[in-house]
């Protein structure tokens, strides 16, 4: 079926007022250019405007006390608007008005390297801007352009380019000129293929196609060496090239397709999140559960699939596994091992040997349901996954930890752990750390040996009640997670883990959010479910910048502050299970966006 690229409408709330063209002149005072000419940029964001201001294109025309009768001997002060003090415009703010033009003299802006023009009303872009040869990053999402010109490929020195949720109906294959470029969005538009040669953008880290009309991904896709985030979904693609020579992709969104087969991911070893929901996929090649050792999330739900391979156990990272509406009608006992599976999804499925009333009871009750069926003759299949520590080997030297750069100890029935084992760590330089589901009470001291190196930690489902000092000694930590313990707060130096992007804190006895994660100003997740805290501190929030998940679920939090909708970063908020009548849990259904904007409606004017 043909997909059609919703139209974008402007709400315009009551107090809305589109500038005129005399009003919108009025807003380029004395002030604004004084401090353009000072800090070389400019900021028209949300104005109402309807044109551009032509008072923009003369701030920087001089007068004559600028240009004669100059004393070159005269030190000038920091306030002293001279012309040889001024800074040419670098970054120039025109999004969120309802511009349905730009003048092609912003041309004259030769020195700009930032050109932000989301959210108006475009259709077209002046050819001039091809001339603005020092722009590294062009947004133009969100407006009605079907077209682009051809001068805009001569902004070779562009590294971003955002043109999502337009009315585009082809990319030029002079797209591939743009060599510079690290991240290209063209999602939302009606784009029915992509242009050959687009493998040549090896700059590439992030790529979005979502949400067009394509049909097939071009094989040399496959030579964006640098990508780390690939998105294809919803599209009508039916098959994808083997995906082993993206070596260093970490996420690939392909949901909402047509296609049939998994492809290979063999040399894929970064690779953390897969997506492949709602596609026709019949099976899981036991191949590629061998290959994707350190995947974290699959999610296949909404496909095709009978038949779940023994091989599943190999993914000993995967955290949240999503098998929801298949065919399948069993599942693996071996299953009940995996030691990291902390979201099992199977509703919608066949199966025979799990109730229905296991499976309504969560993903722990499930797994316990699968590990209490296995047989000896399995766990013999399974060999490497133990829950004893009766092995004389249990400790892995320093040869066996080099692959991966990992010390796994995950299940293992341990308390402590000599000093020794982390000693051959620090030889194989291991930077991750996984000493989940054991019975430690306390952090074994010998991980401080190697807290210079360490880049994912896992602690969970153990017995701590306190974490120690030395943990703040991680400067390269990027994942930690600490969840299932007992865990009343944590050191106020851990505000020093900076470089911390994911914090898993769920199921402790925590009644208020330590302070020190306000200073992980790197944190883009952050679980605090399932503990016992009743305040949100919005303003500890605001620090967060780039805080895009909080889940903050089944806690006792009677009051939202209306101030947390301004966070308008998260891309997933959860607050299901607290005492608090407002929201209400309508308005919790509906997802992030919604329970943002309820918030930010009651904030008091």
């Amino acid at each position: 079926m043909e997909r059609q690229v919703k139209s974008r409408k402007k709400y315009i709330n009551p107090v809305f007022h589109i500038q005129t063209k005399d009003e919108a002149e009025k807003l380029i005072t004395k002030t604004v250019i004084k401090n353009v000419r000072k800090t070389g940029q400019l900021n028209l964001f949300g104005r109402h405007l309807s044109s551009v201001p032509e008072g923009i294109f003369s701030m920087y025309e001089l007068t004559d006390e600028n240009a004669v009768n100059v004393d070159f001997n005269r030190v000038a002060k920091d306030d002293d608007e001279v012309w040889w003090n001024m800074k040419p415009l670098t970054n120039l703010d025109l999004s969120s008005n309802v511009l349905t033009n730009i003048p092609g003299k912003i041309s004259m802006f030769q020195d700009l390297t930032v050109l932000n023009l989301q959210d108006n009303n475009l259709m077209t872009l002046p050819p001039e801007l091809g001339n603005l040869t020092k722009l590294t990053k062009l947004s133009i999402n969100h407006n009605k352009i079907n077209s682009l010109p051809k001068e805009l490929y001569k902004l070779t020195e562009l590294k971003h380019l955002s043109i999502s949720n337009n009315c585009l109906e082809n990319i030029s294959k002079e797209v591939v000129d743009l060599v510079m470029l690290d991240k290209l969005d063209i999602s939302n538009n009606m784009i029915p293929e992509l242009p050959s040669g687009i493998g040549f953008l090896v700059r590439l880290v992030e790529l979005n196609v979502a949400n067009n009309r394509l049909t097939e991904v071009p094989p040399d896709i496959v030579n964006l060496r640098n990508l780390l985030k690939l998105d294809i979904s919803q599209n009508s693609i039916k098959h994808l090239p083997d995906m082993g020579e993206l070596r260093k992709l970490q996420l690939l969104y392909a949901q909402h397709n047509d296609i049939e087969e998994i492809p290979s991911f063999q040399g894929c070893e970064q690779i953390q999140e897969i997506y492949f929901g709602n596609n026709c996929i019949k099976e899981i090649p036991a191949e590629i559960c061998e290959n994707l050792l350190h995947l974290k999330i699959l999610e296949l739900r909404d496909n095709q699939i009978e038949i779940i391979p023994a091989e599943i156990t190999n993914m000993a990272h995967l955290t949240k596994l999503d098998l929801t509406n298949n065919s399948i009608t069993e599942l693996p006992n071996t299953m009940g091992l995996m030691p990291h599976l902390q979201a099992l999804k199977v509703e919608g499925n066949k199966l025979k040997q799990v109730r229905l009333d296991i499976i309504h009871a969560g993903t722990n009750r499930i797994l316990r349901h699968l590990r209490e069926k296995i047989t000896d003759e399995e766990m013999h299949a399974i060999g490497n996954i133990t829950v004893s520590n009766t092995s004389s080997n249990i400790f892995p030297d320093r040869y066996a930890m080099r692959t991966g750069s990992m010390l796994n100890l995950a299940l293992k029935d341990l308390s402590d752990i000599p000093d020794s084992c982390f000693l051959e760590a620090k030889e194989a330089k291991v930077t991750i750390v996984d000493l989940c589901k054991n019975k430690f009470t306390k952090v074994p001291p010998g991980l401080a040996l190697i807290a210079d190196d360490i880049t994912e930690l896992n602690l969970s489902v153990n017995q701590l009640k306190e974490l120690p000092i030395f943990i703040k000694d991680c400067k390269k930590l990027k994942f930690c997670d600490v969840g299932s313990n007992l865990l009343s707060t944590l050191p106020a130096c851990y505000k020093d883990l900076t470089a911390l992007r994911e914090l898993v804190l769920y199921n402790n006895k925590l009644t208020s959010v330590p302070d020190c994660i306000y200073g992980m100003v790197g944190l883009e997740i952050l679980l605090l479910n399932d503990n016992s805290i009743k305040e949100i501190n919005v303003d500890g929030l605001k620090n967060l910048k780039r805080l895009a998940t909080l889940n903050l679920c089944n806690n006792d939090i009677h009051y939202v502050p209306p101030e947390l909708g301004n966070l308008t970063q998260l891309r997933s908020l959860d607050l299901k299970g607290n005492p608090f009548r407002q929201p209400r849990y309508a308005i919790l259904e509906q997802g992030t966006e919604s329970i943002l904007a309820y918030l930010r409606d009651k904030i008091p004017l």
